[in-house]
C-alpha cells in the first residue's frame, strides 16, 4: 500500500525539484508561494508537500548534533579518512565552535519559513476554486502547523534561545530577535494542543497506510509528550504529570489504535506504513526522497564495501562515517565507563535478537540482525566466497568492538596494535567499531530496497516516556512493566524471568539501567544527546575518550557565525564566542 503523500504528494517533488533542499542559499519562500503561483489543484499539493520534504531532509543534520555529541556513535579517524579538520572530534569532545555547522539551524528555520508561507497563502485562498473543501484546507493548514511545531521543537532543543516566526507575510507578528524559552515553550505547547483538537484521528487498526506522512492527533500528542518530558531542562519546571497524561491517552487509544510490533524491525522495514507502532513517519521511497538512507546519513554509517555484502550495488560503495563507540580497549580489556559501551549494554542480555549480525535472508525483503561486525562474507560474480576489505583493498576487514589501528592484524593479534597508538578518536582504522543497520539495505532488484519510511515517532517512545514518568514518581514496578511491554520482543519467551524487569522478571530497574534502556531501544534515532541532558549526564558524564565538560554551557549549541551575521538582533548563547557588533 502506497501512502497518500508518497504516491500523490511526493510525485509533485519531481516538478518542484527535491534537490533544492541541499541548497542553503534559498531565497525567502513567500516570494515563491505567492497567490499568483496557485492556478490548479496540483499547485496546492506542490505547495503543501514542499515543507514536508525539506523537513525530512533536515534529519540529516541532526545526526551529528544528537549522536556524534553523545556516548553511542562516533566518527573517528580511519587511516586518515574522516579526520575532516577535527570537525567530528570537536563534536565528540564538546569543543565545537561558532564556525562549525549551521545546517541544523538552517534546516529548522528554512522549514519553519516554508510552513509559515504556505499557511499564509492557504488562509487567503478559496479552497473551492481548486476543488477542495474548507475542511480539507483546514486539515492541510493544521498538519503544517504541527510540522512547524516539530521543527521548532528540534531548534528549541538544540539552541533554546531562538526567534519566533508565525507569518511570512505579516512580519510584525514575528520576533526581531530571540524570545525567552518560556515564550517558545508556550507557543509550541499551545500550537500542539490546538492541533490535537483539529487534526483527524487515526482510523482502523494496523499502520497509517495511505495516511502515512500526514500528522494526526496522536502525532501532535506525541510531540507534547516530548516537550513535557524535557520541560525541566527547557524551562526549569518539571511537567512529568502532564507528560504521563498524554502518554497514557495515546496508549489507551484516545487518539487512535496503535500497538507495539511483534518484530523489532517492523517500524523500520520497507512496509512500515502497515506497522501499527509507527505514529508518524516521513514518507520515503527509492524513486523519491529517502534521506535516512542517503550519503551523509546511514549509507555513510557502513563499511566502504558493505554494498558487496548486502548485494545492494546500485549506489556503489558505502562510507564508514558513523560507527559505534567501543566497549573494549585494543587488547580486549573492557571499559568500565557508566555511559557509552553500547555493544556491552546489548550483550548484558546476550540472547537479544538484535545482536545477530545483519544479513539479508533468502526471499524478498527479509533480514535479521541490527549490526555489522566480524568478517563479512559474500559471493562474487564468479561464485567465489570472499570477505570484504577496506576501501583501498589493503586489508580484509574484521570489524571489532574496539577502536585502534589493526589494519592487517587478525583478531588473535589485536594486542600488537597497542604499539600503534592508544584507542582514541585519532587512532582508528576500517576495522574499528560495529556498524548500525536499523533501516534495511535489501539486494538490488528487491521491491523493498530503500522503500522504508522514516519513523519520526514510534509508540515505543510513548511507553518509555510514561515509564520514565512513573520511575521518577517512585513507581519503579509500573515503569518496569511498561518497558517490558516493548522489551519482550527481543528475548526468548522461556527466558523472560532472566531478562525482564521486576516484577515480571528478575532484573532490577534503576536510574543507570533506565538510561541504558533508552539507549538500547533508540540507538541512532536522533535523541541520545537529549536523553543524556535530561538525566544530567551529557556534560557531567564520561565515556570512551571523553572526559566531563568543565561546565554545562554545552547543553546548548552556539549560533553559527553566519546566523549571527545575518541578524544582529540575535544574541550568542552563553559560554560561546560572539561576533563583533
Amino acid at each position: 500500500m502506497k501512502s497518500y503523500i508518497k504516491s500523490v504528494l511526493l510525485s509533485a517533488l519531481v516538478l518542484v525539484g527535491a534537490s533544492s533542499c541541499t541548497n542553503l542559499d534559498e531565497e525567502v519562500f513567500d516570494q515563491i508561494m505567492s497567490t499568483n503561483y496557485y492556478q490548479t489543484s496540483d499547485d496546492i499539493i506542490r505547495a503543501y508537500v514542499r515543507p514536508f520534504e525539506h523537513s525530512y531532509w533536515s534529519i540529516t543534520s541532526l545526526i551529528t548534533l544528537q549522536e556524534n555529541s553523545a556516548d553511542q556513535i562516533a566518527t573517528y579517524n580511519r587511516n586518515g579518512d574522516w579526520l575532516d579538520g577535527q570537525f567530528y572530534q570537536r563534536y565528540h569532545y564538546h569543543t565545537w565552535t561558532i564556525d562549525d555547522s549551521d545546517n541544523p539551524w538552517v534546516g529548522a528555520f528554512q522549514g519553519i519559513s516554508q510552513c509559515c508561507s504556505v499557511i499564509d497563502d492557504f488562509n487567503e485562498l478559496d479552497p473551492e476554486k481548486f476543488g477542495f473543501s474548507r475542511e480539507q484546507f483546514d486539515a492541510f493548514i493544521c498538519s503544517l502547523r504541527t510540522l512547524r511545531a516539530w521543527l521548532y521543537l528540534n531548534a528549541f532543543d538544540a539552541y533554546r534561545n531562538i526567534p519566533l516566526m508565525v507569518s511570512a507575510k505579516n512580519t510584525a507578528l514575528n520576533s526581531e530577535g530571540q524570545v525567552e524559552p518560556q515564550v517558545m515553550f508556550d507557543f509550541i505547547e499551545s500550537e500542539l494542543k490546538e492541533c490535537i483538537k483539529l487534526l483527524p484521528v487515526k482510523s482502523g487498526n494496523g499502520g497509517n497506510g495511505v495516511k502515512q506522512g500526514e500528522w494526526n492527533k496522536a502525532g501532535a500528542a506525541a510531540l507534547l509528550v516530548r516537550l513535557y518530558l524535557n520541560a525541566e531542562k527547557y524551562i526549569g519546571k518539571a511537567m512529568y504529570t502532564e507528560c504521563a497524561k498524554y502518554a497514557q491517552d495515546i496508549i489507551d487509544g484516545v487518539y487512535g489504535s496503535y500497538g507495539i510490533a511483534s518484530r523489532w524491525d517492523a517500524p523500520f522495514d520497507w512496509n512500515n506504513d502497515q506497522c501499527e507502532e509507527v505514529i508518524y513517519a516521513f514518507s520515503g521511497a527509492y524513486g523519491y526522497a529517502h534521506w535516512q538512507y542517503d550519503s551523509g546519513s546511514w549509507w555513510w554509517g557502513l563499511p566502504g564495501n558493505a554494498h558487496l555484502y548486502f548485494g545492494f550495488k546500485d549506489w556503489g560503495m558505502a562510507n564508514p562515517k558513523f560507527a559505534l563507540q567501543p566497549s573494549l580497549d585494543i587488547d580486549g580489556t573492557p571499559y568500565t565507563y557508566e555511559l557509552g559501551r553500547p555493544v556491552a549494554k546489548y550483550k548484558k542480555y546476550p540472547e537479544d535478537c538484535r545482536l545477530k549480525c545483519y544479513k539479508n535472508l533468502p526471499g524478498e525483503s527479509k533480514r535479521e540482525g541490527m549490526f555489522l561486525y566480524g568478517y563479512l562474507e559474500y559471493v562474487d560474480d564468479n561464485g567465489n566466497v570472499k570477505r570484504i576489505t577496506n576501501p583501498k583493498g589493503d586489508y580484509t576487514l574484521y570489524i571489532r568492538d574496539k577502536v585502534g589501528i589493526f589494519n592487517e592484524l587478525s583478531p588473535e593479534e589485536d594486542a600488537k596494535a597497542l604499539a600503534r597508538g592508544v584507542s582514541n578518536m585519532n587512532n582508528g582504522d576500517h576495522n574499528s567499531g560495529w556498524h548500525l543497520v536499523k533501516y534495511p539495505f535489501y539486494r538490488d532488484g528487491d521491491p523493498g530496497a530503500i522503500e522504508a519510511d522514516y519513523a519520526v515517532v514510534r509508540l515505543a517512545e510513548i511507553y518509555y516516556s510514561l515509564a520514565e514518568c512513573k520511575f521518577r514518581a517512585g513507581d519503579v514496578e509500573g515503569a518496569g512493566k511498561l518497558l517490558n511491554t516493548v522489551r519482550k520482543r527481543y528475548y526468548p519467551a522461556e527466558k523472560y524471568t532472566e531478562y525482564l524487569y521486576k516484577p515480571e522478571g528478575n532484573v532490577t530497574l534503576d536510574e543507570a539501567e533506565l538510561l541504558d534502556e533508552w539507549g538500547r531501544e533508540f540507538i541512532g534515532e536522533l535523541r541520545r544527546r537529549t536523553d543524556l541532558i535530561r538525566w544530567n549526564k551529557f556534560c557531567q558524564g564520561s565515556w570512551w575518550d571523553k572526559a566531563p565538560d568543565a561546565d554545562t554551557h554545552t547543553e546548548l549549541f552556539p549560533l553559527h557565525r553566519n546566523i549571527l551575521g545575518a541578524n544582529l538582533k540575535l544574541k550568542q548563547n552563553p559560554g560561546y564566542e560572539d561576533i563583533a557588533r
